[in-house]
């Protein structure tokens, strides 16, 4: 057999030209000026995250409410002492001088809450996953606008370091028209086991984590509709949860695809990579996990570049989604994260649960509601 004469098409060894690293702006927004009273309804384990946000940021919240209201008092002691912990919602709801709402419940919980705060005049950022129901869910987009106020969704995903590098870069024209989004991903979630709320999710992984996946993949293929979603979620006989540990999603697009890989049961060895490839150039992330990507790899015609990252998931998200609500409120604008741009990706995340219950291909807007 004779030798290749062109080592299997593999380019020669080429001189690296490195390159300045591009004006990209992706730490969290600030409000110049806008600071309002807070008020939070929900003090559950994801408010943590919230609090230290807005306590590092110089946000005031002023009233906290949970139904169990000894969970809403060792919040305030923990991070807000002056404020007021209430025994009814509606209390937050009435109070004038409180003009933003961060709701937190799980969906079968919040989307009374959030009617309630609308119809009272309050901006809301409500947590994630939006709505179980995209119709009601454009319902609570018009009831806002009828109101005059903003709601937005807590996608913290958006503002993490990396992902709102590239959202901003791919925005830019950076690296031209998006052909490719591979995402993988391979994390140990197996801390969920024996925890009744995760394990009854049986699409935990494509529905209650992955939807910061598709809702950035929204982001990413901005302008874009996607034609399809072909999904899958396997389990295997040594898990230590009930749910599928093993799930995929592949997304098509006209002259583009997008491909996610989700591997929650890694106990050994845990990875997060993230590569979008455009007509002129590539962005890549990679990191020991979600809140651990140090450096962009920007990969131009003209050279390449690693950009140091600052800020985390955990940090950077949080700042993101209320910082972002807070600018939109003073410059009189939409919010990046509003609810009405989320349901397209929640219209992505119901197209991959389809699929992965049928085995067949789905066009995202034909699902129009799912079960939690």
């Amino acid at each position: 057999m004779s030798e290749p004469d062109d080592d299997y098409g593999l380019s020669p060894n080429k001189e690296i030209t490195h390159i300045a690293p591009p004006a990209v702006d992706y730490l969290p927004p600030l409000p110049e000026s806008y600071q309002p009273n807070i008020g939070i309804i929900g003090t559950g384990g994801i408010s943590e995250f919230h609090l230290k946000a807005y306590k590092h940021c110089g946000w005031q919240v002023s009233a906290m409410h949970n139904r169990t209201r000894s969970k809403a008092e060792t919040r305030r002691d923990e991070f807000y002492p002056a404020a007021a912990v209430v025994d009814d919602y509606r209390d937050i709801l009435d109070d004038d001088t409180i003009d933003v709402v961060d709701i937190t419940p799980h969906p079968e919980d919040r989307i009374a809450i959030v009617r309630d705060a609308l119809e009272a005049g309050k901006h809301v950022l409500s947590q994630k996953p939006f709505v179980l129901d995209l119709d009601e869910g454009a319902e609570l987009a018009d009831l806002a606008e009828s109101k005059g106020v903003l709601l937005a969704v807590n996608q913290n995903g958006r503002w993490a370091p990396h992902f709102s590098y590239m959202r901003n870069a791919v925005a830019d024209g950076l690296i031209g028209r998006v052909t490719s989004v591979d995402l993988s991903l391979q994390w140990d979630q197996t801390w969920i086991a024996g925890i009744e709320n995760f394990e009854k999710i049986h699409h935990l992984i494509l529905y209650d984590f992955a939807v910061h996946w598709f809702d950035i993949t929204n982001c990413f293929m901005r302008g874009h509709d996607a034609r399809q979603v072909y999904a899958s979620a396997v389990r295997f006989d040594e898990q230590k949860f009930g749910p599928p540990a093993l799930a995929s999603a592949v997304v098509d697009y006209p002259g583009a695809q997008v491909r996610m890989s989700f591997n929650s049961h890694t106990q050994l060895g845990e990875e997060d990579v993230t590569t979008i490839v455009g007509t002129k150039g590539t962005l890549r992330s990679r990191g020991p996990g979600l809140n651990d990507q140090p450096k962009m790899e920007v990969f131009l015609e003209q050279g390449q570049v690693e950009v140091p990252l600052d800020g985390c998931w955990f940090e950077s998200g949080f700042q993101g989604t209320m910082g972002e609500l807070l600018c939109a409120i003073e410059q009189g604008r939409e919010p990046n994260h509003s609810a009405r741009d989320n349901l397209r990706s929640l219209a992505l995340c119901f197209a991959a649960l389809e699929s992965a219950d049928t085995g067949q291909p789905c066009v995202p807007g034909e699902v129009r509601s799912i079960k939690s």
